[in-house]
C-alpha cells in the first residue's frame, strides 16, 4: 500500500502541474480544484486491488500524461521521460559523450559514414566505411543502431573497444589497434569477407559538441567553402540551430571575409530548426536594424526581437536555399532576411513550422515537458506556423527565384553531397584539379537549386541587380504544390490500407503451399522500360513508362495477375 500510495501521490502531483499550466484561470481559483485529479486516484486505486495482473505504473504514469497531452490536439507538445532525457537535451543543445562518428548500417552491421572533426573516433584511426562488427565483445550484427550508439556512449574519459572490419591488409591498421581476442562476433554474424581484416580499436570517450556548420566540401581535413572559387561565393551548410552553431558560423563567415569572400549561399534545406536565440542571433549575424521575428501567445505579452548593428557582417550579396523541410529557426532566419531585403530565398517554401516551445523540468524531478506557447510572426506580420486549414504558411522564395526539386532530385543531390562530406584519412581525391572550374562545380553536384544561387551571385556581382534564375509563382502554385502532396500521401495510405484488407484475406483463408506472387521475372531490367495496359478487347489504352526498379513491389498489392497465353504485342 505504501508504494501505491507514492505512486498515487506522484501521478497526483504530476498532474497537477501540468494541468495547472492548461486550465483556465477561472477554474484553477476554484477551491474545489483538487476533484479534477480524484477520479485519477480512484482508478489507480482500482486497478491496484483488482486487475487480473500486477500493473506496471511507471507505464501507466507516462499513459496518463500522454492521454492528457494528446487531448490538446498539438504534436508539438510532448512528455520526455527521465530515461529519454539524455537522447532529448543531445538533441536540443548538440553535445553528448561518445566517440564522435556518423553512423549508418551496412551488411547488417553498424558501418562508419565519417568520424567527426577532431573526435576521439577520428585520432583512434576510424575511417569512413569502416564496419563497426562488436562493441565491448557484442555483436552488432541485426542490432538496432540506437542500441549499438547508447553502448558507444557514456562518462568522459572512459574506454571502449570497438571491433572494427575494414579493407585491406594487417598494415592498414591504426597504431592503437589490436589483435582480435576472438576470430570474430558471436552468434550467427558472418566471418569478414575476403580481402578485410578485423581487429580491435580501444576509444576513449569524451564531451562531443555536434558540428552543425558545414563547408562545400572536404579538402583533407579542412572544409572547402568556395562553391564558386572564381567569384569568390561561399557556401555555408547548417544542419541544426543549438548553442554551437553562432559561433562556428561567425567563425567561418569571418574568416571567408578576410580570404576575399564576395557573397555567401547559406543552406537551410532540410534544417528542421533548434533553439529560437541561435536563431535569432544568427539574423542578428547579417541584419545591423529591424525587426527579426515576433512571438504571440495566450498567456503572455507579445515579445519581439530586433536586430542591431553591433558585431554585423559586411553587406555582401546573400542567398538563403529552404525548401519544404526547412523548419522552425530556419524559417525565421530565411523570413527575417528576406522581409529586411537582407537575402534572396532561392529554392520553394518551407515547412509552416511556426510554433513556439518551452522545455520545463518537472518540479517533481520526474522528467521534462516541452509545451507550445506561442506562435511565431515574421517582420512582415505572416504567420509561420501552418495549421490544417492554412492556405498560406513558411517562407516563400523570392518571386522569381523558385526552383522545384523531385524526391529523386533530392537523392541524386544528397548522394554527392554526403561523399564529399566524408572526413577521410587518405587523400583520394580524384577531381582535385576540377575544384577551379566553376561549370564543372555545378554539373558535379547535380543541385538545381544550388546552381541557381550561384548563377544570381554571380549576376547580382556582374549587374547590381538580382537577376531571376527560377519561375515566378503565385498562393496557387504552393497550394498545387500542398495539394498533390497530400493526394500522394493519401494514395499511399489506400494502397497500406489494399495490402492490409488482403493480408487479412489472406489470413481467413486455409494455408497452401503457394508462396508470394511472382509477376516479373527477378533479373528484368525494368527501370526507363514500359508499362502498356489493355482493355477487355484488347485496345492499348495506355502506354507507361517505368521509373523505378522495384515496379514489382507495386503490382504486388493491384488487381492483377499472369495471363495466360500470348503476351500482346506492345512494339
Amino acid at each position: 500500500m505504501r508504494g501505491k500510495a507514492a505512486i498515487a501521490a506522484t501521478i497526483l502531483t504530476l498532474s497537477i502541474g501540468l494541468l495547472l499550466v492548461r486550465m483556465p484561470l477561472a477554474i484553477a481559483d476554484q477551491a474545489d480544484q483538487y476533484e479534477f485529479f480524484v477520479p485519477l486516484v480512484d482508478v489507480l486505486d482500482n486497478v491496484e486491488d483488482h486487475f487480473l495482473r500486477d500493473p506496471d505504473f511507471e507505464e501507466m504514469q507516462t499513459a496518463a500524461i500522454n492521454g492528457m497531452l494528446e487531448s490538446l490536439d498539438d504534436p508539438y507538445t510532448v512528455y520526455i521521460p527521465p530515461a529519454k532525457t539524455r537522447e532529448f537535451d543531445k538533441s536540443i543543445r548538440g553535445s553528448y559523450v561518445g566517440i564522435g562518428a556518423e553512423v549508418s548500417t551496412s551488411e547488417g552491421f553498424m558501418q562508419i559514414v565519417s568520424p567527426m572533426d577532431d573526435s576521439p573516433a577520428y585520432k583512434a584511426g576510424i575511417e569512413a566505411d569502416d564496419l563497426v562488427v562488436a562493441v565491448n565483445g557484442a555483436s552488432t550484427y541485426n542490432r538496432e543502431i540506437n542500441d549499438i550508439i547508447d553502448n558507444l556512449m557514456g562518462e568522459p574519459g572512459t574506454e571502449v573497444l570497438l571491433t572494427i572490419e575494414r579493407e585491406g591488409e594487417i598494415t592498414d591498421r591504426p597504431p592503437a589497434a589490436l589483435e582480435p581476442s576472438v576470430p570474430g562476433p558471436s552468434g550467427d554474424a558472418p566471418g569478414p569477407k575476403a580481402g578485410r581484416i578485423r581487429f580491435d580499436l580501444p576509444i576513449v570517450r569524451q564531451r562531443i559538441r555536434a558540428a552543425t556548420i558545414k563547408g562545400f566540401r572536404r579538402d583533407g581535413e579542412e572544409w572547402s567553402y568556395w562553391a564558386n572559387p572564381v567569384d569568390k561565393v561561399a557556401y555555408i551548410r547548417v544542419t541544426q540551430f543549438t548553442d554551437t552553431t553562432i559561433p562556428a558560423l561567425s567563425a567561418a563567415t569571418r574568416q571567408l571575409v578576410r580570404d576575399g569572400m564576395r557573397g555567401l549561399i547559406l543552406d537551410l534545406r532540410f534544417n528542421t530548426g533548434g533553439s529560437l536565440d541561435a536563431a535569432i542571433d544568427m539574423a542578428n549575424l547579417f541584419l545591423d536594424g529591424g525587426t527579426i521575428v515576433s512571438t504571440r501567445g495566450r498567456t503572455g505579452p507579445e515579445r519581439r526581437a530586433t536586430a542591431t548593428a553591433e558585431g554585423t557582417l559586411p553587406d555582401f550579396p546573400l542567398v538563403v536555399l529552404s525548401n519544404g523541410s526547412s523548419a522552425s529557426a530556419s524559417e525565421i532566419v530565411a523570413g527575417a532576411l528576406a522581409d529586411n531585403e537582407r537575402a534572396v530565398i532561392v529554392g520553394e517554401r518551407s515547412f509552416g513550422k511556426g510554433s513556439v516551445q518551452g522545455v520545463y523540468r518537472l518540479a517533481s524531478g520526474q522528467g521534462q515537458l516541452k509545451i507550445t506557447e506561442a506562435y511565431y510572426y515574421l517582420p512582415s506580420g505572416r504567420k509561420l506556423h501552418r495549421d490544417t486549414d492554412s492556405t498560406i504558411w513558411g517562407v516563400d522564395p523570392t518571386d522569381g527565384f523558385y526552383v522545384p526539386m523531385s524526391a529523386e532530385d533530392n537523392r541524386e543531390m544528397w548522394r554527392v553531397r554526403r561523399d564529399l562530406e566524408i572526413l577521410r584519412t587518405k587523400d583520394d581525391d580524384d577531381d582535385a584539379q576540377a575544384w577551379s572550374d566553376p561549370d564543372w562545380i555545378l554539373e558535379h553536384m547535380k543541385d538545381a537549386q544550388l546552381s541557381a544561387s550561384v548563377r544570381a551571385i554571380h549576376d547580382r556581382l556582374e549587374s547590381g541587380d538580382w537577376t531571376p534564375t527560377g519561375d515566378s509563382v503565385t498562393k496557387e502554385t504552393y497550394a498545387g504544390v500542398a495539394l498533390e502532396d497530400a493526394e500522394r500521401r493519401a494514395r499511399l495510405l489506400e494502397r497500406e490500407l489494399e495490402r492490409m484488407r488482403q493480408r487479412i484475406a489472406a489470413l481467413g483463408t486455409v494455408a497452401t503451399s503457394e508462396g508470394p506472387r511472382d509477376l516479373l521475372p527477378d533479373d528484368a531490367k525494368l527501370r526507363d522500360g514500359v508499362l502498356a495496359v489493355y482493355d477487355a478487347d484488347g485496345n492499348q489504352v495506355a502506354r507507361l513508362k517505368i521509373t523505378g526498379a522495384n515496379l514489382e513491389a507495386w503490382l504486388i498489392d493491384a488487381p492483377v495477375e499472369p495471363e495466360s497465353g500470348d503476351t500482346p504485342d506492345v512494339q
